[in-house]
């Protein structure tokens, strides 16, 4: 799939090794936040760098997904799921993501990076967008995420490459079989 499978094998290795030092910096700020013996600002700090710490670990799966996909290397394990709870799985992971829809289909799919490739998607859409809040509608074995607005439109579908989770999250969707497209200011991501 790429020109250059040790280029991918080393940002795969590269994800893999700054796990351990990301998660000590993490554990060491959840530790100093849970014994609330900080005042602030230093608490407030700490918090910051506990939330940073959990967002770079997310970047780097990503990365790290995509690197094993370009390499040829990814295996999804497919599991059964229904459609609705795929999205309230995705929903849970991006804040003010609302699911609508109760007529779900059972689907196979790798449910974790599934689910946190559509909650990419719906953060692209936000974050590109300039929203506030962004929906997961439903139906059978179709998802339409939307608003995504015009300015957002070409970043969500990774033809400007300025958002990793949307980039990473098409090339899952590829992966998985599923086809995407926009229609108006909805995207929809079929099974």
């Amino acid at each position: 799939m790429t020109e250059n499978p040790e280029f991918a094998r080393l940002v795969s290795l590269a994800c893999h090794d700054l796990r351990t030092p990301l998660a000590t910096v993490y554990g060491f700020a959840r530790t100093l936040t849970r014994a609330g013996d900080l005042a602030d600002p230093a608490a407030r700090y700490v918090g910051m760098i506990e939330a940073a710490a959990q967002q770079m670990t997310v970047l780097l799966d990503d990365l790290g997904v995509a690197a094993r996909i370009q390499s040829d290397r990814y295996a999804p394990v497919p599991l059964e799921r229904d459609t609705v709870e795929l999205a309230h799985g995705a929903a849970a992971r991006v804040d003010k993501v609302t699911v609508s829809g109760t007529e779900g289909a059972t689907v196979e799919v790798d449910v974790e990076p599934f689910e946190r490739a559509l909650a990419g998607l719906a953060h692209a859409a936000q974050r590109h967008g300039g929203l506030e809040s962004a929906e997961i509608a439903v139906a059978g074995r179709e998802f339409r995420i939307g608003p995504v607005t015009a300015e957002a439109a070409d970043v969500v579908l990774a033809r400007e490459l300025k958002d990793m989770g949307a980039a990473v999250a098409l090339m899952l969707l590829d992966a998985s079989g599923a086809r995407v497209a926009l229609d108006g200011e909805t995207l929809v991501v079929g099974l």
